[in-house]
């Protein structure tokens, strides 16, 4: 067996603690970004961001009802639509700049077009499906289909 002579100091590099900790900002930050609807390619000073509205859901007997936040859009700039267990809504919220001078100071909200698509849980009668739009949430009532809803089953004792 061959014994090497130990150095403390062989690389020219100096210790970081924290180099690590870099990477996983990153990987945080890009974690967020995906979670929020920001595409990668946005920065603090990115112009154009993508977005995907938020989403509720939940059943009740004989429904899967689903709540989208919508601020700012307009129902007619909404479509919704179903492919098998497959909901989509698509749409379009409009930039409408009221400030007159070009210095701004703070810029969060985000314009333009969206998709979002859900995966729904249990099979629904998609020629049923009723939609409404109040102060910025569209509410989708999905009736259940006949298979999966509960259905009581009478036990004859003898």
């Amino acid at each position: 067996m061959a014994m090497d002579r130990w150095r403390p100091f062989v690389s020219v590099e100096t210790w970081d603690p924290f180099r690590g900790m870099y990477d996983i900002r990153g990987e945080v930050n890009r974690l967020f970004d995906s979670f929020l609807g920001r595409s990668a390619a946005s920065g603090a000073g990115a112009a154009m961001r993508t977005w995907a509205p938020v989403l509720d859901m939940h059943e009740t007997k004989d429904e899967v009802v689903l709540s989208f936040e919508l601020p700012g859009v307009s129902e007619k700039d909404v479509s919704l639509s179903i492919t098998g267990d497959l909901l989509t809504l698509k749409g379009e919220r409009a930039e409408n700049r009221e400030v007159e001078e070009e210095n701004a100071y703070r810029a969060e909200r985000v314009y333009g077009k969206f998709e979002r698509s859900v995966q729904l849980p249990m099979p629904v009668q998609a020629d049923k499906v009723k939609a409404t739009y109040r102060d910025g949430v569209l509410e989708v009532k999905l009736p259940k289909a006949e298979e999966v809803k509960p259905k009581a089953i009478k036990i004859d004792i003898i």
